[in-house]
């Protein structure tokens, strides 16, 4: 890759000749580096630097690059927009970055999409081609430091390092004492990404605006023919959850503003108003049920109506903590005065749906092939629900899984005794019985019991909530943030045997470029020496890469070498 004869760290000066040859670790410093001048400034409040420095990151090649990887390494890479675009060569990828221009730049249209929703309904998505998600990554990495910068603390959807548990931790914060707020307010956004107002979008998102109107208008393909795009912005898009934060930031910190206005300040702490958002779901708590219907609601319905935005009359209601709400999946209520947490009956239904469907969808497949089907579903739920209540739920869930199981088991032998079905597809391991297994072939050539994922054996662990006032472009959070990513990239890697150790001893960091491995990146197994050449199978022969880093190692024929952290 030809680069300047200036110090390590200066900007890149030359597109690359081969998209092999890029050095993503410093291609990431210099963005960051950008970013966090770019969050300094929104802090201070200097707009017109904030404006001049977004204006700078967005032609940088550092920028470029680091946007195609992105949308060329995501899930959707594979998905191509209305011009059936893909950019899954090196050469294509590299052409890509040359293309990403603001001058004579013409988003084409969306190609409109359904995906079923777990209540049966189904969601639009607007996928853009490949080049209008570049150019939205692009733009993206500049608006991203001025949103984390200026959003509410308690907001937990769509931001770096911040997830549902952060969300649930708060609310449990907010109502578990016997003093805390007794009263929540539902609230629920009618179809709030496809009614955002575009001029409020224009007027007050901090980035180009003649490069967002063109996104906001470009219209979406479906069945054949154009729509126009009058208002919202489509889902689908890399840049919309971020657009949909910016139009909601302000509703906690401005509501408390009000309501300090009109009661006062000691007043206003006696109410217990607590506004806890993570994307367009909120809930609101107040020790006051009379106070939530005529100051807050109206209050709210006024914040929206601005936006374009309304609340939706059948989903919006005030409840007692005693009657209990469900948020995220969840389920919040007080019993005798003590707040517990469980999975909500809705969502324990909804994965058995999936579960259940999955088995009777695969009568004819091998066994091993429907556990590996069904233990990333049963794992990601079970972890999902790790930090709450969940015992009963769990134990529950796969009792109702056996029995389809065993349903299905049985189907395959209709002439067969249950005794012999049980032997042949149920196994004793240790002091469990009826474990749904299957002896299988190891990479050495030994032999493994491949068993169902046990939902019951997921260990219950209280989640460390995130601390509010936390940005990943402040270098102050530099080294909270670090120990925040090491720590729940752990939580992750945990019932994933096979890497937990690997990520444990690389600090958690890629062995080839050295920045960080995250679930957003992913990261490939590598074997150090391969194993067509004799290489093996053991944690001293292995290491975590990126995925871009492993396409990187094995086209350049880079040796990589055993990290060894100081």
């Amino acid at each position: 890759m030809k680069v300047s004869g200036r110090k390590t760290g200066s900007a890149l000066s030359h597109a690359p000749d081969n998209w092999y040859a890029v050095d993503w670790r410093r291609v990431e410093r210099n963005v960051r580096g950008m970013q966090i001048r770019i969050a300094k400034a929104t802090r201070e409040g200097k707009w017109r630097r904030v404006k001049a420095l977004q204006r700078m990151l967005t032609r940088t090649l550092s920028a470029k690059l680091y946007a195609v990887r992105r949308v060329t390494q995501n899930q959707g890479a594979r998905t191509a927009g209305v011009d059936r675009e893909l950019w899954d060569s090196p050469e294509s990828r590299r052409l890509a970055v040359d293309r990403l221009k603001r001058h004579g730049y013409k988003p084409l249209p969306l190609r409109r999409v359904f995906i079923p929703k777990a209540n049966g309904k189904e969601r639009p998505l607007g996928i853009p081609t490949m080049h209008d998600r570049a150019m939205q990554a692009l733009y993206l990495l500049a608006l991203e430091p001025v949103a984390e910068s200026t959003s509410d603390p308690n907001s937990y959807g769509f931001r770096s390092h911040r997830s549902t548990a952060d969300a649930m931790s708060q609310i449990f914060v907010s109502m578990s004492q016997k003093s805390s707020a007794r009263w929540v307010l539902e609230a629920d956004i009618k179809g709030c990404f496809d009614h955002i107002n575009h001029d409020w979008l224009e007027r007050n998102v901090p980035m180009d605006t003649a490069i967002l109107r063109k996104w906001l208008k470009a219209g979406l393909i479906y069945q054949g023919q154009l729509q126009a795009t009058t208002a919202g912005t489509p889902q689908g898009g890399i840049i919309s959850p971020t657009l949909a934060n910016v139009t909601l930031n302000g509703l906690e910190r401005e509501l408390i503003e009000h309501l300090g206005a009109k009661f006062g300040i000691a007043r206003t702490k006696k109410l217990k108003i607590h506004v806890v958002r993570y994307a367009d779901d909120f809930v609101i708590t107040g020790d006051s049920q009379e106070v939530l219907v005529s100051e807050v609601r109206p209050w709210i319905e006024a914040f929206l109506a601005v936006r374009g935005l309304q609340l939706s009359e059948e989903k919006t209601r005030i409840t007692h903590i005693d009657q209990g709400f469900d948020f995220l999946g969840w389920n919040f209520r007080k019993y005798s005065g003590k707040l517990l947490i469980k999975p909500s009956k809705k969502n324990a239904q909804a994965f058995y749906r999936k579960v259940a469907d999955t088995i009777s969808g695969h009568k004819t497949v091998k066994q091993a092939d429907l556990i590996r089907l069904l233990n990333p579903m049963l794992r990601g739920w079970a972890q999902y629900h790790s930090p709450v209540v969940a015992k009963q739920a769990y134990s529950r869930m796969e009792h109702l899984v056996f029995q389809r199981l065993w349903r299905w088991s049985k189907r395959r032998h209709p002439q067969k005794s249950a005794d012999w079905v049980r032997k042949k597809y149920f196994h004793s391991v240790g002091d469990r019985q009826w474990v749904f297994a299957v002896p299988v072939v190891k990479r050495d050539g030994g032999k493994e019991l491949l068993e169902l994922y046990q939902v019951s054996g997921t260990v219950i662990k209280r989640h460390l909530k995130i601390k509010a006032g936390f940005n990943p472009f402040d270098p102050m959070w530099e080294q909270y943030g670090e120990k925040l990513r090491q720590d729940r990239m752990w939580e992750t890697m945990r019932y994933r045997r096979r890497w937990s150790k690997l990520y444990m001893s690389q600090g958690g960091l890629c062995a080839h470029c050295g920045t960080a491995l995250t679930d957003e990146t992913g990261w490939h197994d590598h074997h150090l020496e391969y194993r067509m050449h004799g290489g093996k199978d053991t944690l001293a022969n292995r290491v975590l890469l990126h995925p871009h880093c492993h396409q990187q190692v094995h086209a350049g024929k880079i040796v990589v070498a055993k990290p060894v952290l100081s």
